[in-house]
């Protein structure tokens, strides 16, 4: 059984009636997802925006976040704990078909031939910020491994995320809805 990170602590701010900040939620996220053919990968949406510039004070819709693109104009953040990827390549190739049909049929998803069972591409602005962990960051033709403290500008390229330490690791994600030109 793979090893689980602790949850993530949601904390949101607010003002109470004399005007004055206040923390108005301390708890889980509302809504985590898992892959149950991929033990140890969890996905913890925090929050969603809806517009550029958002309201302040637009109520909390997370719990209705679909797929892995923000809402058009909007943005995500969520975190992702990424369990050690097995050694063997028919078991990444199940794992990841699992993924992106349960919670991602909105990414393309197309693979060509050699590519990571993982490779997908998204219409966004992705800022990826290594918390705990490392990751290999897959591009076409080319890897990076990035560690904990490093952030990563992921900017509507095709991509794919391999863990292929012993270890389980967590990235935060803020993605930001994004246009081609």
């Amino acid at each position: 059984m793979s090893q689980l990170l602790s949850p993530i602590r949601r904390l949101i701010t607010g003002e109470n009636e004399q005007g004055r900040a206040v923390f108005i939620e301390d708890g889980p996220s509302p809504a985590v997802k898992v892959v149950p053919e991929r033990p140890g990968y969890r996905v913890t949406n925090i929050w969603r925006t809806h517009a550029t510039p958002s309201g302040i004070y637009a109520s909390d819709s997370i719990s209705h976040q679909k797929g892995v693109l923000p809402p058009e104009h909007g943005t995500v953040i969520r975190v992702i704990d990424y369990p050690p990827e097995p050694k063997d390549p028919k078991e990444i190739a199940a794992m990841q078909a699992a993924t992106f049909a349960s919670l991602y049929p909105d990414a393309d998803h197309t693979l060509k031939d050699g590519d990571h069972p993982g490779m997908h591409k998204t219409d966004t602005i992705d800022y990826a910020i290594m918390l705990e962990g490392e990751i290999t960051a897959i591009l076409e033709g080319e890897e990076k491994v990035i560690r904990a403290g490093d952030i990563l500008i992921q900017r509507g390229t095709n991509h794919a995320w391999a863990n292929r330490s012993d270890k389980p690791a967590r990235i935060a994600f803020v993605l930001i809805d994004a246009r081609r030109n």
